[in-house]
């Protein structure tokens, strides 16, 4: 199940960021609404040629599919031991076997049912972000209003709507998924997970200064109360809870 929800959130994650391929935001902080009618009118005229109604169902129906397929098949071919000691476990007595091999012998119809998984999802995902799409290109008509200038966002209307524009305008979202890039992506995965460790320890030099995470028994009496309301349960069952945690061996 864990290789289940890792396909739902990966998909999640790639669906939800895909419109930041072609219109990246103006400044890390949210930008001012743009108020002049005439760029609102363009970038939204802009917006029709790139993300038109319909974009997310034909970007996760059979595009995103072979996208996940490929992370799910870079991911399983990598060594066990590498995967293990992303979590800290103790790798020294494991062999160099892949999890697609151990998985051969739990699950021989393993690919088969993750491949069932993601198109499951996939095909529930579609009404959902399609549910979404009017008000991302709501965000996208700001973010191109806000980058371009009308006279700007004009010339690009002029060249979307020429044949070869409205060709690369309709699979603007889509071409950083296509086959032959993701082909080129996979190698990514095994170069990340080799360099991982090193990563980690950066990140724990980075943040030693940071003083370390309390435990419940270091927290105040209003604050054991605000938590407590916070998680929905009374005060005396999260101390239950949280004695009953701390008596267990680590």
């Amino acid at each position: 199940m864990r290789f289940v929800f890792f396909t739902a959130a990966a998909a999640a994650a790639i669906a939800s960021a895909t419109p930041s391929l072609a219109a990246e935001p103006a400044s890390a902080t949210t930008a001012a609404p743009v108020t002049d009618p005439a760029r609102i009118a363009a970038a939204r005229q802009t917006v029709d040629y790139v993300f038109p109604l319909g974009t997310y169902a034909r970007l996760m129906n059979g595009t995103l599919d072979k996208m996940m397929d490929s992370i799910m098949d870079s991911t399983m071919k990598l060594p066990l031991k590498q995967l293990a000691g992303l979590s800290g476990v103790d790798t020294e007595n494991l062999g160099e076997a892949s999890m697609a091999e151990i998985m051969e012998i739990y699950d021989p119809a393993f690919k088969q049912r993750m491949q069932i998984s993601t198109r499951t999802m996939m095909g529930e995902m579609i009404p959902l972000m399609t549910q979404v799409e009017p008000d991302i290109r709501d965000g996208l008509t700001q973010a191109y209003a806000g980058k371009y200038t009308a006279a700007q966002l004009g010339e690009l209307n002029a060249f979307f709507a020429t044949p070869t524009g409205k060709a690369y305008a309709a699979d603007s979202y889509l071409i950083m998924m296509s086959p032959e890039v993701m082909t080129k992506m996979q190698g990514f995965v095994p170069k990340l997970m080799e360099q991982m460790p090193a990563i980690v320890e950066k990140v724990k030099a980075a943040s030693a200064a940071l003083p370390e995470p309390r435990n419940y028994s270091d927290l105040s009496k209003s604050e054991k109360a605000r938590l407590a309301k916070l998680l929905g349960v009374s005060e005396s069952q999260l101390e239950k809870d949280e004695k009953a945690k701390a008596a267990k061996p680590e």
